[in-house]
């Protein structure tokens, strides 16, 4: 009997969920209720793919190397350091008669479900990659589930600029979702303060779209904290946040104090969306009592967070930016056409790829 989140694909061990697996079995041959793609694309997760090259001090055909071994060992990709995977886009070659995805054989698509989860196989070795950014261009095939999610692609927008928003979709969405609910309780009872949002990596793909987010679901004033001045210089010019601080997220006292320097207060909600380790603390510290901290990272040890929170008897919300919020795909390219600022972060990023 075939799973509809894919359990009949776990080799080992068996009864996990297939995020959970040590292997998964890829075989092409898919079920009713599957769904076949031609994968021409890998985003690798942020934190994986800078955990690797820091591994092998730079040196793309080790990474590649690697990232070729994980794949056909695990039979998704799936880094056993970070855990954490990617997404991909590619070309539906298979549909199950079953499948309640709605798409068709020739539908160009962007998973939106992790690597981490997704049977996957390379058939060219990676030849055309380097090794030496997060996205990927090859060649070979995926298989989604029943209960996993995907995007067809726009036809007026670059693939790559396209994976490269869809691979963070939920981070902007999450954003907006919490803002506006502190907006909208300040209007319910009459509070004038205004909400004041922190993104911590507000250059990257995620901070960026985040930092847009925010502003439009009515947070007042918004910093976009960086660690160098080349991103401070490319987010002041993108014009996505109130202000940019320089300051290393790993230091909590610093951190603290460059949000608290720019907005005059705590933030009501921080959001975390650097790939390093070592950035709980200073955004607990960086937010006020009654707050929210949103991680996105996937460096984030949340043990540390919660116990770190704990210690400096913050009194914020926490939560885990999953990924998935209804909806999220639509507002993240909804964000892009619509805020110059985004389209020029993420042109210059994908250029950079």
């Amino acid at each position: 009997m075939t799973s509809p989140v894919g359990l009949h694909r776990v080799v080992q061990p068996a009864g996990v969920l297939p995020q959970a697996a040590w292997r998964l079995d890829a075989s092409a041959a898919i079920a009713p209720n599957e769904v076949r793609i031609r994968v021409q694309r890998l985003n690798l997760d942020a934190a994986s793919f800078r955990q690797l090259s820091e591994k092998h001090r730079g040196d793309g055909d080790a990474v590649r190397a690697e990232v070729l071994e994980i794949i056909a060992t695990r039979g998704k990709m799936q880094n056993p350091v970070t855990g954490s995977g990617g997404m991909l886009i590619g070309t539906v070659e298979e549909a199950g008669r079953r499948s309640p995805l709605g798409l068709r054989a020739g539908d160009r698509v962007a998973t939106l479900v992790s690597l981490t989860l997704t049977p996957l196989v390379i058939t060219d070795g990676l030849a055309r990659w380097d090794g030496r950014s997060e996205q990927v261009p090859c060649d070979g095939w995926a298989i989604l589930f029943a209960r996993s999610i995907a995007a067809v692609l726009p036809d007026d927008e670059d693939p790559q600029l396209s994976l490269a928003v869809l691979d963070v979709c939920g981070a902007p969405a999450l954003t907006a979702r919490v803002v506006s609910g502190y907006v909208e309780e300040r209007r319910r009872t009459g509070d004038p303060t205004p909400v004041r949002v922190a993104v911590i990596g507000g250059a990257g793909k995620s901070g960026s779209l985040s930092l847009a987010a925010a502003r439009r679901a009515g947070a007042a004033r918004t910093v976009g904290v960086v660690p160098v001045a080349a991103e401070r210089d490319a987010l002041t010019a993108a014009g996505l946040a109130s202000v940019v601080a320089l300051a290393d997220a790993r230091d909590p006292v610093g951190l603290s104090t460059a949000v608290t320097t720019a907005l005059g207060v705590p933030a009501d909600v921080t959001v975390v969306c650097v790939d390093v380790p070592g950035c709980e603390h200073g955004a607990v510290l960086a937010t006020a009592d009654g707050g929210t901290v949103i991680f996105f990272s996937m460096a984030t040890s949340f043990s540390a967070a919660a116990l770190g929170a704990e210690g400096l008897a913050a009194d914020v919300t926490m939560l885990v930016g999953n990924g998935y919020v209804p909806g999220h795909a639509e507002l993240a390219l909804g964000l892009l056409r619509a805020e110059p600022g985004v389209r020029q972060l993420f042109t210059a990023r994908v250029a950079a790829d």
